[in-house]
C-alpha cells in the first residue's frame, strides 16, 4: 500500500489537544507492513504559533505541502468571526480542484465554508455553534445533531471528541476495522461511538421572567412533570383561552406546549439516569412518558441511544 500524505493546518492560538488529534490516529496507524501514513504539520503563518495552553510550537512547513497532500485536514479555527488569511482559503480551494480529501474538524469546518467548499453539501459542526453557522453560510445542509458527516471527499465533524471518530472513520476506510479498532484501543476511546452530538448538548431550563404571567405556570410543571399535561389543561390552568395561551406561551418559550413539555421530560430523564439509581420504569413515570416504552421511543429519538446506554455513558457503569 502506498503510503498517504495528510497535511494538518496548524494556527495562531490552536488547541493543542484540536492539533494532536489527527496527529495521534494517523501517527499510531501501522498495518502489518510498515507505516500507513505521512504526517505533515503546516501553517499559515510563520515564526512560533502560540497554543491556548500556553506554550509554542515551531512548525517546519508552510502552505506548499497542501500542494502534495492527498488529505488535508483543519482541526479546528481560532475564532469563527475572523475570516482565515486568503492564502489559505486558496490552497484548500486548489487541492479540492485536484482532487485531495478534505477534512474541517470542530470549527475546521467555518474555515471549509469560508473557502466556498460547503455550499450545496452536507456538513456539521460544533453544536454550541450550529445556529451562528447555518445564519452565516444558508448554503450549507448543516446537520448538528450527529458526531461527524462523510460527503465525499469532504469530512466535517463535530467538536473536541468527535474528531477522534472522524479521524478512526477514516481509518476504517482506508486500513480496515481492525486497524481502527488497534488505535482505538491504544487511545482507550471505543472503535465506533453510537449517537450523535445530541447527546451531550446541554437542555438548559428556559428562564422565565418573573413578571410573566406564566412564570408561575412554567415552575408548576416542571415540578409535576409526572401529571398528563395537555394544552388545554394548561390554558385552563392561567385562566387563558386556548388561543391567547399558545401566543403568550411560545413568546416566553420560543416553542408550542408539546415540543417544550417533551423537551422538559427528556431533560428530567437525562438527570434522573445520571444522578439516581431509579429504574427506567420509574424514570419513565417520574418525567410523565407513563411507560418505558414511550420513554426508550422518544429517548432514541432525540439522542439516538437508549436510556440505559445513557446511564452507562455517564456513569461508567
Amino acid at each position: 500500500m502506498s503510503q498517504h500524505l495528510i497535511a494538518v493546518v496548524a494556527f495562531d492560538r490552536i488547541s493543542p489537544f484540536h492539533l494532536a488529534v489527527p496527529c495521534v490516529v494517523f501517527g499510531d496507524a501501522e498495518p502489518g507492513g510498515g507505516e500507513a501514513y505521512q504526517l505533515r504539520v503546516c501553517a499559515a503563518e510563520s515564526g512560533p504559533l502560540r497554543t491556548t495552553a500556553g506554550f509554542s510550537l515551531v512548525i517546519e512547513h508552510g502552505l506548499e505541502a497542501l500542494a502534495e497532500a492527498d488529505t488535508i485536514i483543519v482541526p479546528s479555527w481560532r475564532d469563527p468571526a475572523e475570516r482565515p488569511p486568503p492564502a489559505l482559503l486558496d490552497a484548500l480551494s486548489a487541492a479540492e480542484r485536484r482532487g485531495a480529501r478534505l477534512v474541517g474538524l470542530c470549527l475546521g469546518a467555518y474555515v471549509l465554508a469560508e473557502a466556498g467548499l460547503l455550499a450545496g453539501r452536507r456538513a456539521t459542526t460544533h453544536w454550541a455553534y450550529a445556529r451562528d453557522f447555518s445564519q452565516r453560510y444558508p448554503a450549507v445542509d448543516l446537520d448538528p445533531g450527529v458526531l461527524y458527516v462523510d460527503d465525499g471527499n469532504i469530512l466535517t465533524s463535530a467538536g473536541t471528541a468527535a474528531g477522534i471518530d472522524c479521524c478512526l472513520h477514516m481509518l476504517r476506510q482506508r486500513l480496515g476495522a481492525e486497524s481502527a479498532n488497534r488505535v482505538a484501543r491504544r487511545l482507550v476511546v471505543p472503535p465506533h461511538r453510537q449517537g450523535g452530538q445530541a447527546q451531550f448538548i446541554e437542555q438548559p431550563l428556559p428562564a422565565t421572567a418573573h413578571d410573566s404571567r406564566l412564570a408561575g405556570l412554567i415552575d408548576w410543571v416542571r415540578a409535576n412533570l409526572q401529571l398528563p399535561h395537555t394544552l388545554d389543561s394548561l390554558a385552563a390552568r392561567s385562566l387563558m383561552s386556548r388561543r391567547s395561551f399558545t401566543r403568550h406561551f411560545r413568546a416566553l418559550t420560543g416553542s408550542t406546549v408539546g415540543h417544550w413539555l417533551l423537551g422538559e421530560r427528556l431533560a428530567l430523564c437525562q438527570r434522573l439516569l445520571e444522578s439516581s439509581e431509579q429504574p427506567v420504569e420509574q424514570v419513565a413515570l417520574l418525567a410523565g412518558f407513563g411507560s418505558p416504552v414511550s420513554l426508550r421511543h422518544h429517548f432514541r429519538q432525540a439522542f439516538g441511544v437508549s436510556p440505559q446506554a445513557w446511564r452507562q455513558t455517564f456513569r461508567g457503569n
